[in-house]
């Protein structure tokens, strides 16, 4: 049986402060669109949603480095790589749909 959300925290983050500390790391600079509630922050984010994002983004910054080269690995993988219209119709998705996008292409390919 797969271990619960508050257990993956506590065995590979020791608690919830640090794993909202570890993506408030990642959600910087190029990779991150900052759609988050300045009211509650991301400590009122499930454990669940939080390790997600920080999985999504810890690959995506190996992989990629930043949004844009994502975005064109997008493009790239659907066939359309100097397509500017379709780039900036990419530009709005949050990076966790973007590595949705890129990751079902792949598989398309």
């Amino acid at each position: 049986m797969p271990n619960s959300p508050l257990q993956t925290v506590k065995e590979r983050f020791k608690d919830k402060a640090a794993l909202v500390k570890a993506v408030e790391g990642l959600a910087k600079g190029d990779l991150w669109i900052d759609r988050v509630n300045t009211d509650k922050g991301l400590d009122c984010i499930s454990n669940k949603k939080l390790l997600h994002l920080h999985d999504v983004l810890s690959a995506v910054k190996d992989e990629f480095g930043s949004r844009a080269k994502l975005i064109d690995a997008i493009a790239e993988a659907e066939g359309c790589p100097k397509d500017g219209d379709y780039k900036s119709g990419l530009e709005r998705h949050p990076t966790p749909r973007l590595y949705e996008i890129y990751r079902a292409a792949k598989k398309r390919a």
